[in-house]
């Protein structure tokens, strides 16, 4: 066996022999080279020295040229600049204007710079307002120096004040006319409701739905999500009619209807069950008091949502 494995045939070792050839001649090449005469390099060659020294002074040159040509782009640059600083402290006018009506282009040709505009810009879009001209040095940017050189030209409409607090006055009032019955208001209206978006409409309706509906408004603070601060800012615009909900008829539901109430576990939907098949009818709410799975008040929340006909 294992003289098969080291068979050859005739072009395999012809192959071989070739190789092995190639590798002795690479090697005794390798050892006998270094042992060659060189030719003597000619220390007194003057045209070798001189392309020497022809070949540093071209670098020097190119060097030199890089380096004024860097120093000419810097000098243009540097000029633009000392022109654009000149610019935009000398070139700008004084003249009348309101910070509450202003646009970005008049608060630049008063000689404020492109942010400050855009900060003054940014602190009307939330809200504020300038209602008295000292106000404008409450700007982030803005120096005293630049401040007091403004406030003789700042000119403040105070009919402006008078007519947003009006638009405000009646939006608080139709605020507190609007007011939306839970059991009956569908997502659009009740999204109405400033605090009731889009998310929390859904939310509402569908925890309505497993409900059977809302005994009083405190239960929207068992929504999904529903935060202290939201649930204040909603609960005056919320009324609730009890005779809208839909009960659960004990004596038929079998458990798995009633397991779908969310005030009601599956032991507890399996004990009214049982209780009702071992009395054959349960007649009154008191009876469910014998329940040993039922604490006061899990039976308390969930009494307005049985029907014992």
């Amino acid at each position: 066996m294992w003289k098969d494995f080291f068979y050859f045939s005739k072009s395999q070792r012809i192959g071989i022999i070739v190789l092995i050839i190639l590798i002795l001649l690479v090697i005794i090449a390798n050892l006998t080279l270094p042992l060659l005469p060189k030719k003597p390099v000619n220390v007194n060659d003057s045209t070798f020295f001189a392309e020497v020294a022809a070949f540093k002074k071209s670098l020097v040159s190119q060097d030199s040229l890089r380096k004024v040509e860097w120093e000419q782009r810097y000098k243009e640059r540097y000029s633009s600049f000392k022109k654009f600083s000149s610019y935009s402290k000398n070139s700008y006018q004084l003249f009348p204007f309101d910070p509450n009506t202003a646009d970005s282009v008049t608060f630049v040709r008063l000689g404020l710079k492109p942010y400050i505009a855009t900060n003054i810009l940014k602190y009307r879009a939330k809200g504020g307002k300038f209602k008295h001209p000292d106000d404008l040095a409450k700007i982030y940017g803005i120096s005293e120096e630049k401040f007091q050189e403004l406030l003789p030209y700042i000119k403040i409409d105070e009919n402006l004040f008078i007519s947003s607090n009006k638009i405000d006055e009646n939006k608080k009032e139709s605020e507190k006319i609007f007011v939306i019955e839970l059991n009956s208001a569908d997502t659009t209206q009740l999204m109405q409701v400033k605090g009731i978006g889009r998310t929390y409409a859904q939310r509402i309706v569908r925890y309505r739905k497993s409900l059977g509906g809302f005994v009083s408004v405190d239960q929207l603070k068992e929504v999904y999500g529903m935060t202290p601060e939201n649930y204040n800012r909603i609960l005056p615009y919320c009324v609730v009619d009890p005779d809208l909900i839909q009960k659960i008829k004990v004596n038929t539901a079998n458990v798995d209807r009633l397991n779908q109430h969310p005030y009601l576990n599956f032991y507890q939907a399996k004990a009214i069950y049982e209780l009702r098949r071992k009395k054959g009818k349960l007649y009154d709410f008191k009876e469910l008091k014998s329940i040993p799975e039922f604490s006061d008040d899990e039976l308390e929340k969930i009494q307005p949502y049985l029907s014992f006909e």
